[in-house]
């Protein structure tokens, strides 16, 4: 599996745990809960998202859905991808009337 695809799975675990915490409303520091309660174990995707403060610590071991964090960080992730796009885009067309000229 190409790091691509390891993104994108990367990606889905995550959406699946602010899913996970819509679903439980767990959307702010008031309606925090417990891992246990959401029905969560320790993962990768969660461990990243609480990195990247998208999940929050409310009280001692109450966890909450930062909203406005998360609608940054995919804001974010998708800048970054517009931006490795383009750049592969000058590339190719650097390299295609690089050909063409000679």
């Amino acid at each position: 599996m190409g790091a691509p695809a390891i993104a994108a799975v990367m990606r889905r675990r995550e959406q699946e745990v602010v899913d996970d915490f819509r679903a439980a409303g767990a959307t702010s520091p008031e309606r925090a809960q417990s891992y246990t309660a959401l029905g969560f174990g320790e993962s990768l995707a969660l461990k990243r998202l609480h990195n990247r403060a998208v999940i929050r610590e409310a009280a001692p071991g109450l966890f909450y859905l930062d909203e406005e964090v998360w609608t940054a960080v995919r804001r974010t992730r998708r800048r970054v991808a517009t931006v490795v796009i383009l750049m592969m885009l000058i590339l190719l067309a650097g390299i295609f009337f690089g050909i063409v000229k000679t």
